[in-house]
């Protein structure tokens, strides 16, 4: 095994190279590692900010060369610093099969660039810009709505409210009775009846006119009555002085319906004289009704006006009912349909308006936050908070936090990166710790962040564990549960879900808090939505992987 061991790690040599080791504030340090080794062993170079205190900026793609039996793997990291100062490069672990292999630490000075503001000129910071938020189709919607708004509309108007033309028919029954007599027997003599010998028919029409005058200004049931009856009639009339119409025009009546009878039931066939002088018979006899009936006083005349605008009143009222009965019954169709199809709750919070409907379905916003950067996708841009560091962690932890809302809201996203100022090997050589341990305690960190909880108001807490990869195979720890959350000074107690989700690299610690109503149906996609959007570093390629 010895020999092995031997074998092994002279056939495997790792050694570092860099360009410079003076360099200015912001300037970049091209640090490279280059191994060689089997063709068949597995390298695993540094990933993440390994190298603090300075900045891993940009780590390059793995370049690889044959070398006869073995490979050479080459990879350089674009490494900055911000602060002028000394600093210490730290060794690096790099993992040839299973056995690990550290470089050598390098210093680094860091010096500051002279400005000579006599000749450089300065200028005002510039002014926040107002930046417009990306449109959205929400015109096109109210277009839509506005459409069918405007067709139901003109529907309406133009078979319920709009004012029709008369027809011939309605034209002639708005006349007063004597004139529309009067024109039924000019259509009668232009009908032409008489020449085509349809006596029956001529004398159908000639009788149907004389009983609907009748019965309209004399008799109320002239046409249902026979003619003797409506003879009788007449004659009672007259005897109690309620018509004044002379005998003569009585039995002229009475003649011509007669002899109707005859042409209708005994198929009688007068000459075409006598009927035209019955006919002219009629027209006098409708003559002398009208001039004998006295003419409507000022009240009649003021309650048939009366009538006629109530019935105009009862058509507008019956105009507005179905009106508001066909709008009520699009409105709850249109809402029954939609329902079917999307639910009677989303329709519902369409139409009222959800806080969490709206963050779901507006515009998400995915930026990265804190350094090393964490990105994610949240329905709103979350803003930098100023933490409160305990006065014993002050000097020694870095944090910086990105919030939306708080856990006393509906819904809230919280990410903190926290970065211990001392240097890894540096903290663990006093600590007496070996290298390869993490500085943070994922379970140790998500058990203080519950403690937190309670802190602030937190009960009935409900706390599981399990573990959670990236979409890009970052690995950390996922504590979840229910708890109820009440604000300072009020009553009002939100039943909540959590999700904590803790990631450590080297001293810098990543958490992600988010927070929602247990009763929010909409809180469920926004979480798998966010939660799926987690990178803490760039997607590798595959031959990054190798």
């Amino acid at each position: 095994m010895f020999l092995f061991l031997i074998s092994f790690s002279a056939s495997a040599q790792v050694s570092t190279e860099i360009d410079t080791t003076k360099i200015r504030v912001g300037e970049q340090i091209n640090y490279k590692i280059n191994v060689e080794a089997d063709s068949l062993a597995l390298v695993v170079f540094p990933e993440g900010q390994t190298f603090m205190p300075l900045e891993n900026v940009e780590a390059l793609k793995i370049d690889t060369t044959k070398l006869e039996a073995n490979f050479r793997l080459s990879r350089i990291y674009k490494l900055t610093q911000f602060d002028s100062g000394a600093y210490t490069i730290p060794r690096q672990k790099i993992i040839i099969g299973e056995q690990p292999f550290f470089t050598d630490s390098l210093s680094v000075e860091v010096s500051t660039v002279e400005v000579d503001t006599t000749k450089q000129k300065l200028y005002d910071i510039k002014p926040i810009i107002e930046v417009e938020e990306p449109g959205s189709d929400w015109w096109k919607w109210v277009l839509i709505a506005l459409l069918a708004i405007a067709l139901v509309a003109f529907l309406l108007y133009w078979f319920i409210w709009r004012t029709k033309p008369l027809t011939e028919e309605e034209e002639i029954a708005l006349l007063p009775p004597y004139d529309r007599a009067k024109l039924a027997l000019q259509k009668l003599d232009e009908s032409q009846l008489l020449i085509r010998s349809e006596v029956k028919e001529y004398y159908s029409e000639l009788t149907f006119i004389i009983r609907k005058y009748l019965d309209e200004k004399v008799y109320d049931r002239a046409l249902e009555s026979t003619t003797s009856e409506l003879v009788s009639r007449l004659n009672l009339l007259k005897e109690g002085n309620q018509i004044p119409l002379s005998k003569e025009t009585i039995q002229h009546i009475e003649s011509i319906l007669k002899r109707a009878d005859l042409v209708k039931f005994a198929k009688s066939a007068p000459d075409t004289a006598l009927a035209e002088m019955d006919k002219s018979t009629i027209d006098k006899a409708i003559d002398h009704v009208k001039v004998s009936l006295p003419e409507p006083s000022e009240e009649e005349k003021l309650l048939d006006q009366k009538y006629k605008e109530a019935q105009e009143r009862k058509k507008k009222r019956r105009k507005i009912w179905i009106t508001v009965g066909i709008s009520l019954f699009l409105i709850i169709a249109t809402f029954v349909g939609f329902g079917i199809k999307y639910g009677f709750g989303y329709v519902k919070d369409t139409i009222i308006g959800h806080e969490s409907k709206e963050l779901l379905e507006g515009n998400w916003v995915k930026s990265a936050y804190g350094f090393p950067p964490v990105w994610i996708e949240t329905p709103k841009v979350l803003k930098r908070v100023d933490p409160q560091l305990p006065e014993e962690a002050q000097g020694k932890l870095n944090m910086t936090t990105f919030a939306y809302g708080t856990m006393f809201d509906a819904f809230s996203v919280v990410i903190n990166t926290t970065t211990v100022n001392e240097p890894k090997q540096g903290q663990q050589a006093q600590q007496g710790q070996n290298a390869d341990e993490p500085t943070f305690d994922l379970l140790e960190v998500s058990k203080e962040t519950i403690k937190s909880f309670e802190e602030e108001g937190a009960s009935n807490i409900v706390v599981k564990t399990d573990k959670f990869i990236t979409p890009n195979n970052a690995e950390g720890l996922k504590t979840f549960g229910t708890a109820d959350f009440k604000a300072p000074g009020t009553d009002n107690v939100i039943n909540a879900e959590y999700t904590l989700l803790c990631f450590a690299n080297e001293n810098v610690l990543q958490q992600i808090i988010i927070t929602w109503s247990k009763d929010d149906d909409y809180a469920d996609e926004m979480i798998e939505r966010i939660t799926d959007s987690i990178e803490l570093k760039a997607e590798e390629t595959e031959e990054e992987k190798e």
